[in-house]
């Protein structure tokens, strides 16, 4: 079967909307990508032009003590850069994992995003802890990245394998045949 036929005849099983499911999923990445990506330039272009960053959130105006810290570099290099390098990644392989529809690109995805996820979190306890002061561009940030990983990770469930047998459980005796009688 090709194109159409398969379509219609996975459509039955549910394996044609579970496509459409995945696509669906995929342009929510890309929505979410694209937002990181916007927040992640413009904490750049503060980076790059010394502009203080408009935080103007009750309890959330602490942008530019984070921005300006000495933790807002990682090598020498700012956060926002590797924020910036990490939503193009995440946005690229969403866009051909749309084209291709692959599921190792789905599994890349999830990778991704759980890097994504875990170097969020680091951060934000740096922010809590380190420095006592939380910075709204970074939260949005981390919170995407979180809705990416949520949304990567329902693409492409983690397939359960059958439970091995017990290796405990003493073998079965060996069948024998109840006395003639």
């Amino acid at each position: 079967m090709h194109g159409t036929e398969a379509a219609i005849a996975s459509w039955g099983s549910g394996g044609y909307r579970s496509d459409i499911m995945k696509r669906a999923g995929v342009v929510l990445i890309l929505l979410f990508a694209f937002a990181g990506l916007a927040d992640s330039v413009y904490l750049l272009q503060h980076e790059t032009t010394g502009t203080p960053l408009i935080c103007s959130i009750q309890n959330l105006t602490g942008c530019n003590i984070v921005a300006q810290s000495p933790y807002s570099n990682l090598f020498g290099v700012p956060l926002a850069e590797y924020g910036v390098l990490f939503y193009i990644i995440v946005f690229a392989t969403a866009a051909l994992e749309l084209v291709l529809f692959d599921r190792l690109l789905r599994r890349v995805l999830q990778v991704l995003a759980s890097v994504g996820v875990l170097a969020s979190l680091y951060f934000v306890l740096i922010q809590v802890f380190v420095i006592n002061a939380l910075c709204i561009y970074c939260l949005g940030s981390a919170l995407l990245a979180l809705f990416i990983c949520i949304t990567a990770s329902l693409l492409e469930p983690l397939k359960r394998s059958p439970p091995l047998p017990p290796f405990s459980r003493p073998p079965a005796p060996p069948f024998s045949m109840p006395p003639a009688a």
